[in-house]
């Protein structure tokens, strides 16, 4: 034991030279020297040292996506040996009744594995820089390093990080908690991907079983998310990229929102809200989706409006008859153009179909729209959006779930005339539960029933009113149009009658003309 430290001691000391005597003479070597020196100047420390370091970073090299076996790693450390550190980060568990303590920043702690020591080091890198604005910005650059001797190589590369890395993903599955994420303006986006996404904790308490819909449908829909969720060798049997894309189309609180909180909940995946205005262009718009991690929704809501992507094009009259206005105001708009998303629908289904699709696993992409008719046929076709659901209003066997939801009741005498009524009247689920919600303590499930029954008929009057005024309207429009026409019809016969008298009158004008003369 003392030879090894004795050995360690005199180690420490060669490498402590080497290094104050690079530092100290380095700087008056000219650079191509230098680059060349200093491979060989690592390898003589490499031989001084006994001890090999492996370095986890938080990113990938390219910096494209975050590192899954970091993730891993940091799990594994928060468990094992979080213990023995002595500077500590809290954070609060998946229920949130007990903290989760994890190394801090520049920490050191020790692993045993069979026997074998080992170190992990916490690090982060702080690096300056300055934007084209001149602002100066900061960034970190976090990773794990460990350290261990040289004699145990084989059986720590083979072996222990094997173990660490296992053990860590484990973890994770075990302490997951959904998450909402949200993507950040690119303004606020610094390198190495820190501030892509913002998350917030995802309870939402939606479920298929409390879902307004046709019991039939949603058996149906719960069918395809299993057959997908489970569809991992299928999909690569077929030569497909593990994903599925949904639309939700229907009129405004039809439960669109709903359905995608209650999809989370039943395969429990996370959401990512993809708000498309605040993504400058289509290279941010892959850099943001490869971000986005497996067992994942990917939601872009009124697709219809986040952008133009009716997939209409200017034909080159237009262009041509727009160019001498685009020249004057180019100065003006320059500022607020740039400010502007130019994503492009093409960019778009590259993103979600193409081959950039195919980097993360286990994904389902949904679109929501009011208006199904606005959207380009290539962004919805099949293939693409597999699955079309339509949010329709408020039926029968919606109203029944939602009144065992409000009231937990599943029948009443009035329930008749419900069905009636709904069958006729169009009324979105959110009026239908806001109707049927009791407003005081002292209101019981026939108070509710009663005044749903009474707000039914109201809106069913109310749309017989727009109906016929709606048509009233129509035959007032046809009449103003057939007596325009018959008013234009009567002008041009008055036209072709003057012009044959004029005609008349120079031909009799001529032959008078003529007879004279002769």
């Amino acid at each position: 034991m003392l030879e090894t430290v004795a050995i360690w001691g005199i180690t420490a000391k060669s490498v402590s030279s080497v290094m104050l005597i690079w530092a100290v003479y380095s700087q008056y070597i000219p650079r191509h020297v230098r680059s060349q020196m200093e491979i060989y100047f690592y390898k003589l420390l490499g031989w001084l040292s006994f001890y090999v370091h492996i370095k986890f970073t938080e990113h990938t090299e390219e910096g494209l996506k975050r590192s899954e076996n970091y993730n891993a790693i940091r799990n594994y450390l928060s468990t094992n040996t979080a213990a023995r550190a002595q500077r500590l980060k809290a954070n609060e568990s998946k229920n949130s009744k007990s903290l989760v303590l994890s190394m801090d920043d520049h920490e050191e702690v020790e692993d045993v594995f069979n026997g074998v020591k080992v170190k992990w080091y916490s690090n982060v890198k702080v690096t300056q820089t300055q934007s084209n604005y001149g602002r100066n910005n900061s960034y970190e650059r976090r990773f794990f390093t460990l350290t261990f001797h040289r004699r145990h190589r084989g059986m720590i590369i083979d072996t222990y990080i094997t173990h660490v890395l296992r053990e860590g993903k484990a973890i994770g599955v075990r302490n997951r908690e959904r998450k909402l994420y949200t993507n950040n303006s690119s303004s606020e986006w610094y390198p190495w991907m820190s501030g892509k996404w913002s998350n917030v904790p995802f309870h939402h308490p939606a479920t298929f079983e409390t879902l307004a819909m046709d019991p039939e449908k949603k058996e149906r829909i719960k069918k395809d998310l299993v057959k997908f969720s489970k569809g991992k060798d299928y999909y690569k049997k077929v030569g497909k990229a593990w994903k599925r894309g949904y639309l939700l189309f229907g009129p405004p609180g039809t439960g669109k929102s709903t359905m995608i909180s209650a999809i989370a909940n039943f395969l429990d995946y996370d959401v990512y809200d993809l708000e498309l205005t605040t993504v400058k262009d289509n290279s941010e718009l892959k850099k943001l989706l490869l971000e986005t991690q497996a067992k994942s929704i990917v939601v872009i809501e009124d697709i219809d409006c986040s952008l133009d992507l009716t997939g209409q094009r200017k034909t080159k009259k237009e262009e041509d008859g727009e160019e001498e206005k685009e020249k004057k105001k180019e100065k003006k708009d320059k500022e607020e153009d740039e400010k502007k998303s130019k994503v492009t629908l093409s960019g778009l289904l590259n993103s979600i179909d193409g081959l950039w699709s195919a980097c993360s696993d286990e994904k389902i992409v949904i679109f929501t729209t009011n208006f199904v008719d606005k959207l380009d046929p290539a962004l919805i076709r099949r293939g693409r959006m597999d699955n079309h659901i339509e949010m329709s209003y408020c039926r029968f066997e919606a109203f029944k779930v939602l009144a065992k939801n409000y009231l937990e009741i599943e029948s009443h005498e009035l329930y008749g005339e419900i069905e009636r009524l709904l069958e006729e009247t169009d009324m979105s689920p959110a009026d239908v539960a806001e109707t049927l919600m009791p407003k005081s303590d002292e209101e019981d499930a026939d108070v509710c029933i009663k005044r749903l029954v009474k707000t039914v008929e109201e809106e069913k009057a109310k749309a017989k009113k727009l109906a016929e005024e709606e048509e009233k309207s129509k035959a007032e429009k046809e009449e103003k149009r057939k007596k325009k026409k018959k008013e234009e019809e009567a002008d041009n016969k008055k036209t072709e009658e003057d012009e044959k008298k004029v005609k008349g009158s120079k031909v009799n004008g001529d032959l008078s003309e003529k007879n004279g003369t002769n």
